[in-house]
């Protein structure tokens, strides 16, 4: 049973455990990266991080070929063990430890790039945290009928796609927001293949002030279950919202999630519209755990 040497930290509550083995030669099986976050029996967490390079495994080497910069690759596991494409949360938490651990460098103004399993992602410091261009968005052309705990009426979902699926509800007040039961999976009809992250979304009021739009959302993660705060899951709220409000809604957006405040902005890029996320981290703890 090997010891882990590991790092604990969040993002607006969304918790990870992080490791760095560089060579890639750890491989924990899905019960071990349940133990790891179980918050009773393990240290407690989302999700799990290993900080790998890039060369080491065969997803990290398409990342290599799409930017040839991407040393660093970060591979995510769910807490139920399962495979994950992408955390907006986590790859800013994934920053902070490549350079708190002297496995990367980033000055003002740069950019440093980051493989994930939905392609490269680039991350720049930001005077309160980092801000990370999530890649180009689509609307998925799927709208289910989406069914949670203690929501008295069944409402229809937005899909959008960010690397990973989600499907974003509007719902009509904060007290319907709060009284959601998301410790139980809601129900997609019909299913997405795969599964989604599934957003309820609440705008404040005004919507717009001071040119920035202002949601409220809760969350239930896919693989993971109701989270404090989902990164992706913030951009896609935003930009259904967006949609949603029309062509006169702006494209800075201000997202309120259990565990704090998320950044969205959307701009024009070549190959399509581009979103980035950003937000504050804070680690919490070190330590070494028998796996």
């Amino acid at each position: 049973m090997p010891e882990l040497h590991f790092s604990k930290g969040h993002g607006t509550g969304n918790d990870f455990v992080l490791f760095a083995d560089p060579a890639g030669v750890v491989e924990l099986s899905p019960d071990q990266i349940r133990l790891l976050c179980d918050r009773h029996f393990g240290i407690g967490a989302d999700g799990v991080i290993r900080a790998v390079r890039s060369k080491a495994l065969a997803d990290g080497k398409a990342s290599l070929e799409e930017d040839p910069d991407a040393e660093w690759f970060m591979d995510y596991f769910n807490s139920d063990g399962t495979v994950s494409q992408m955390c907006g949360n986590g790859i800013r938490l994934y920053a902070q430890f490549l350079i708190d651990n002297g496995l990367a460098a980033l000055e003002a103004g740069q950019t440093l790039p980051i493989g994930t399993r939905s392609g490269v992602r680039d991350v720049q410091q930001t005077g309160t945290g980092f801000q990370v261009d999530m890649g180009r968005w689509h609307l998925t052309g799927e709208e289910p009928l989406v069914r949670a705990r203690d929501l008295k009426v069944a409402r229809p979902g937005l899909g959008i796609a960010l690397g990973n699926p989600h499907v974003v509800v509007a719902l009509s007040s904060d007290e319907e927001l709060d009284a959601a039961d998301l410790s139980w999976i809601p129900i997609l009809e019909p299913e997405p293949e795969g599964g989604a992250n599934v957003e309820f979304v609440v705008p404040r009021e005004p919507l717009v002030k001071d040119g920035v739009g202002r949601i409220r959302m809760r969350v239930h993660e896919r693989g993971s279950g109701e989270t404090l705060s989902c990164g992706t899951g913030a951009v896609a709220a935003a930009l259904a919202t967006r949609f949603w409000a029309g062509e006169h809604a702006p494209s800075n957006w201000q997202v309120e999630v259990p565990g704090g405040v998320l950044g969205v902005r959307m701009w024009p890029a070549e190959d399509g519209e581009h979103a980035s996320l950003s937000g504050p981290v804070e680690f919490t703890f070190d330590g070494m755990i028998t796996v």
